[in-house]
């Protein structure tokens, strides 16, 4: 049974992040001009305006000149995005994350966590839908035994009251 879960969250990203341009530092790099793909291998960071993500291996997928999508794996890969000047920081870590530029969406799949302000939310997959300040997690309790999990801090409740 596949068990999903949607919560609002306070963030998205800084309006400005998505213009900005992409950096990355990297052990190696190897473009595939006729693949439309880069791949970058050891101890990668990217950063996009506040995003960064540290990854063992990073594959960016072009279309044309624009980088439509990203894959960072890792042991685990890690993400951060600042949503807000005046908000906790957003940190995410799974196997994989998927970032969609275009879509404003960000995939975590493999022992998949999200975490901002105390809040935490665990699963196998995690979709972060940016603009539409949106978490969807899910887990395959029928393959895993794995289910969602949702940490609220008290403090948070209490102010929900």
């Amino acid at each position: 049974m596949l068990a999903t879960l949607l919560i609002s969250t306070n963030a998205s990203a800084l309006p400005e992040d998505k213009d900005q341009p992409i950096k990355i530092a990297a052990d190696t790099a190897v473009r595939d001009e006729k693949q439309g793909t880069t791949v970058y291998s050891g101890n990668v960071r990217m950063n996009q305006g506040t995003l960064n993500i540290d990854a063992d291996t990073i594959t960016i997928y072009h279309t044309g000149e624009d980088a439509s999508r990203i894959v960072a794996t890792g042991t685990p890969a890690q993400l951060e995005q600042q949503p807000e000047i005046d908000k906790a920081l957003l940190k995410a870590e799974a196997a994989t994350i998927e970032y969609f530029k275009n879509e404003e969406r960000v995939q975590l799949r493999e022992a998949a966590r999200i975490e901002q302000d105390g809040s935490i939310v665990t699963g196998d997959t995690i979709d972060y839908f940016m603009a539409e300040q949106l978490v969807k997690a899910d887990s395959s309790a029928r393959d895993t035994g794995n289910r969602v999990e949702v940490v609220i801090p008290a403090q948070t409740v209490q102010e929900n009251q």
